[in-house]
């Protein structure tokens, strides 16, 4: 499953997430802090997308109420 989100409030602009029998494959992350989103590229993937939603939902960034972990986890739900 190809999952294509567009992040509300944050600074990135769209995550593309393979998932695949409940688990990441891989995420691109288009515009955003590109070596913070490469590592949170890196490091969700092979993770089940139970426990990447747990792990990141609610992050903010700053003052804004949501952040670009937090927007992945968004994205992530749904796949379920």
């Amino acid at each position: 499953m190809t999952i294509q989100y567009r992040p509300q409030g944050v600074c990135s602009q769209m995550m593309i997430v393979e998932v695949e029998e409940g688990v990441i494959r891989s995420l691109q992350v288009l515009g955003g802090c590109n070596g913070n989103l490469q590592g949170i590229s890196r490091l969700v993937a092979g993770m089940k997308v139970e426990d990447a939603i747990q792990r990141l939902d609610g992050i903010c960034c700053g003052g804004k109420p949501t952040s670009c972990p937090d927007q992945l986890a968004q994205a992530l739900k749904q796949a379920l």
